[in-house]
């Protein structure tokens, strides 16, 4: 932490160093953003993957991680409402914390949205063998990709407009789902296989018992990555205070009402034991009630979901190599801008978990999706505890010092900042524990002392004052 920092504006240097991207998202447009990138796989694929890890009782999976999230959202939002920058969370890190925090966070998140990316193109690809199931997944994965990328590659409007269209059908759609799940099972007859008492046959509600609640937690995170892509969106947010505040509160009342009343739907509608990655947990519901045409649909529903995070996450990275770049961590040349503001040589760059997820896909077809996921978790999980971290030294910092008062304001700090920390390294240690999750600490700890190792030979500065 630094004892010298300025409240009143700290930030100068690292603004100016950012300078040249284009202030054109509106409040509702961030929201849309958040929630493109949360509304994903992790919410229409996932939740199959953690559905057979906790069975019913994950929805207290579910609410765990939601609180974790709004935990992180609280500590991110007055971080952000007191410095709108694009490099946000690892700009943070590097000035609060110590230069190569900055530099850790903004690398990890950049390598954990990069494979991302992958996972939301390999469930793409496994979308579309829905209707073509004997076509290869590589063919969607380039047309698709193709598509995001020239969206990105366009303008930072044209990639609102795009991104609020995607989520908006989104959001329509699992609004339908609840009011239809919930005539649903409202209306089942005592005899039928629909209602709530699904939630405790097959096994009761803790079928795989307490442990398998809890490693469920650690798909309801990756379910809820990318909701702090509303921090790096506020370096091009039109009124920076005023979009964040109402995108933050907007996204996360959301994300959390969505994800709970679906899932606890789709476990009254359908038993715990037929959830698995094979076909979204939406798609098996729509199949399961027997509405003509309504399986095609959500599949729609959940190709253009993914599409959305995937254009989403796209625009994250590029916009994490691009602060890079400009703090001196990168290539200079990936911090040049085209002529309508597009930092387009990071996001070629960016590119590479599409490059990975096909040769994943063409190598490993049915595995790809569940190892891209836990790779890419560390980078995440890494991250948010120090997003929790860099608010602990914030605060602390801003009090210290004599700050101004800080325009949004997270409650019940330290107490609240330190139990999200806590909550952050007891499931990253459970990822070790598990088989299906081993792969995110074997490597993501090689991973940190490589780019300790790196940042130490190459780019390490002194502390800011």
């Amino acid at each position: 932490m630094h004892d010298n920092a300025n409240p009143a504006n700290p930030f100068q240097d690292i603004v100016a160093q950012e300078q040249g991207l284009q202030r054109r998202l509106s409040g509702s447009q961030m929201s849309m953003i958040a929630i493109g990138g949360a509304i994903g796989t992790g919410l229409f694929m996932g939740s199959g993957f953690a559905i057979g890890f906790a069975g019913p009782s994950v929805l207290i999976s579910y609410a765990i991680g939601a609180v974790i999230a709004l935990l992180l959202m609280g500590c991110l939002a007055e971080m952000t409402v007191a410095h709108p920058t694009s490099g946000s969370f690892g700009a943070y890190a590097g000035y609060y914390v110590t230069p190569w925090a900055g530099f850790m966070v903004r690398y990890a998140y950049w390598a954990s949205i990069v494979l991302a990316v992958g996972t939301e193109v390999t469930a793409v690809a496994l979308y579309m063998q829905y209707w073509f199931p004997q076509s290869p997944a590589w063919v969607w994965i380039v047309l698709f990709s193709a598509a995001l990328i020239g969206v990105n590659a366009l303008s930072v409007n044209v990639f609102g407009v795009i991104e609020y269209g995607f989520s908006m059908i989104k959001i329509v759609a699992i609004v339908g789902f609840i009011l239809l799940g919930a005539y649903i099972v409202y209306g089942a007859p005592a005899d039928s296989q629909i209602g709530l008492r699904n939630y405790v046959e097959h096994g009761g509600f803790f079928p795989k018992g307490y442990w398998g609640c809890w490693v469920a937690v650690i798909v309801s995170i990756f379910s809820y990555l990318s909701i702090e892509m509303i921090a790096v969106a506020a370096g091009e947010a039109k009124e920076p205070e005023k979009a964040i505040t109402q995108a933050f509160r907007a996204a996360m009342l959301r994300l959390v009402v969505f994800y709970l009343l679906t899932l606890a739907l789709m476990l009254a509608i359908l038993p715990w034991t037929a959830a698995g990655t094979d076909k979204s947990p939406f798609v098996l519901v729509m199949e399961a009630i027997h509405i003509a045409g309504a399986p095609a649909i959500i599949n729609f529903v959940v190709l253009v979901a993914a599409l959305s995070a995937m254009n989403s996450q796209l625009y994250i990275t590029t916009r994490m190599m691009f602060s890079l770049s400009r703090a001196g961590y990168a290539s200079p040349a990936l911090g040049k801008l085209s002529r309508r503001g597009v930092p387009v040589r990071a996001l070629a760059l960016s590119c590479i978990g599409i490059a990975v997820a096909m040769a994943l896909s063409v190598l490993y077809p049915k595995a790809s999706f569940s190892l891209m996921m836990s790779v890419s978790m560390f980078g995440a999980m890494f991250t948010w505890l120090m997003i929790f971290v860099t608010h602990y030294c914030f605060r602390r910092c801003w009090n210290a010092t004599g700050g101004a008062p800080l325009a949004f304001r997270m409650r019940g700090f330290p107490v609240l900042t330190l139990l999200g920390a806590a909550l952050m390294i007891a499931t990253m240690i459970t990822t070790y524990f598990t088989d299906e999750f081993r792969a995110t600490l074997v490597t993501g700890i090689p991973f940190v002392v490589v780019l300790s190792v790196i940042y130490h030979l190459w780019y390490r500065k002194p502390a800011p004052r």
